[in-house]
This record gives structure tokens, C-alpha cells and sequence, in this order.
């Protein structure tokens, strides 16, 4: 009973101190389609779990960038879509928020299967680590909106990457209740990898989804949640199995 009180009585301060103002949200809903299509009620919801996002969440600019109050928001609103109805504990495993003005080279290694060590260069425009932070590029960030129709959204992307981990594993199968509900959807998301790789192998690039989920089922599980909420229609024409499991999951069927 006390743990609720003071549970509540923190979710008030949070709103109260965080409250978007409403030109700052009218901001976010003419920059995003995919977010003001919502319902009124969807996006009341949003914009109240977004105050309380920003209360728990520490952002820091890379280099410089001063991150504003219209940047936090934006990256605020798009990071809550997936879990409107999740809720903000699907997040706790992480706090730091860490915005780049632009994409990111960072330096790889891997070793080959004869024990070579070879050195790359992997230009990153988001990047979710266990435990966090969670690194974003503000340029793709901002130009959102008009990356939906390619199915690409680098904040869900590393967001859905965060769901993905919080059972402590980058498999594409977030926290799931049971084992038996494990298992499913192992079976149908491994299903779709596979056919989807396989199109991608054969030389087909014409895909709903961005070509790079053949990389891993892992990345395939974050680019197939950017489509659902970004671009649901064309995501339902090519993956309905998927966007049943997704619906299900998230307690959302966007664009239904």
C-alpha cells in the first residue's frame, strides 16, 4: 500500500515537472505522421508516458551538442510508441541517452574461423548496449518523418533492441511470461528470418523491410518493429504472421 502511494505520488511530480507544453507536442505530431495518425487516445497516453520518460531517462550530447528540450521530446515520443501500453518498466534496464549530431565511426574487430583478427570501420547511426546507454545519430532522428516510407526509425530500432535484451539475451525474443510463449515466437520470428534472408540473398532488395535484418535474427526482430510502426501497411502486406505476434505483443495493431 505504501509502495503504491509513493509510487503514484512520483508519477504525479513527474508530470507535473516534465509536462509538455502543448506547442512543443504539436511540434512532434507535425514532424512524425506516424505518431499524430494515432487516436486521440493513443497519443493522450503518449504524451503522458513521455513526461514520465523524461523524468527517469538522463540525456547527454556527444562532442558539444547541447541537446534541447524540442530534441529530448522528439526522441522521447518515438522511444514510447513501442511500449504505450507496456509501460515504462519495460525500460528499466538502462538510464543514459547519449545524442550525436551525426552517424558514428566506430572501430571493429572480429576473428575469422583460422584465428585472423581483422579491423573495420562500422559507420553507426544507433547503437543500444546491455545496461545501456543508448546511442542515437539527432540527424536521423529528425529526419524521421520522412524516413517512415523506407521503413526505417533509428529510436525504435535501438529501443526494440533494448526489449530484445532485458531477458539478457540479443536473440529477437523480448521478456516473454512463459516458456511455451518463448518457444512460439522463436518458431515464427526464425520462420520469417529465414525466408527474409533468403530473399535478400537471391538478390532481392525490393523488401518492406530494410535489407539489413538479414544481418542476424536480432536484427531482423528491430527493423521488422520499426516497419510495424512506421509503416504498417506494407509491413502487414509482406509479414501478417509477424504483424499478429507484434500486435499481440505490444497490445497495438497500428494502421489496423
Amino acid at each position: 500500500m505504501v509502495a503504491a502511494l509513493w509510487r503514484r505520488w512520483r508519477e504525479a511530480r513527474a508530470l507535473r515537472q516534465r509536462a509538455i507544453p502543448d506547442a512543443l507536442w504539436q511540434q512532434v505530431l507535425d514532424a512524425y505522421p506516424f505518431i499524430a495518425c494515432r487516436s486521440e487516445t493513443d497519443r493522450t497516453a503518449l504524451r503522458r508516458l513521455c513526461s514520465l520518460f523524461l523524468a527517469e531517462k538522463e540525456f547527454s550530447g556527444a562532442h558539444g551538442l547541447q541537446v534541447t528540450d524540442e530534441m529530448a521530446v522528439a526522441i522521447a515520443a518515438q522511444a514510447c510508441l513501442p511500449i504505450l501500453h507496456l509501460g515504462l518498466a519495460a525500460y528499466d534496464g538502462f538510464v543514459g541517452i547519449v545524442v550525436h549530431r551525426d552517424e558514428v565511426v566506430a572501430a571493429r574487430e572480429v576473428m575469422d574461423d583460422d584465428g585472423v583478427v581483422h579491423e573495420y570501420d562500422e559507420f553507426l547511426t544507433g547503437e543500444a548496449m546491455e545496461g545501456g546507454p543508448v546511442m542515437l545519430a539527432w540527424s536521423d532522428v529528425l529526419a524521421a518523418g520522412e524516413l517512415a516510407e523506407l521503413s526505417y526509425n533509428v529510436v525504435i530500432h535501438e529501443f526494440a533492441h533494448v526489449l530484445d535484451m532485458a531477458d539478457g539475451m540479443a536473440d529477437g525474443v523480448p521478456r516473454l511470461p512463459t516458456a511455451a510463449a518463448r518457444q512460439a515466437w522463436a518458431a515464427c520470428l526464425d520462420a520469417e528470418y529465414q525466408a527474409f534472408a533468403d530473399r535478400v540473398d537471391s538478390g532481392d532488395v525490393d523488401t518492406a523491410l530494410d535489407p539489413y535484418g538479414a544481418e542476424s535474427v536480432e536484427e531482423f526482430f528491430a527493423v521488422a518493429v520499426e516497419a510495424f510502426f512506421v509503416a504498417p501497411a506494407a509491413m502487414r502486406r509482406e509479414h501478417p504472421a509477424l504483424c499478429a505476434l507484434f500486435a499481440d505483443y505490444f497490445h497495438q495493431n497500428p494502421g489496423a
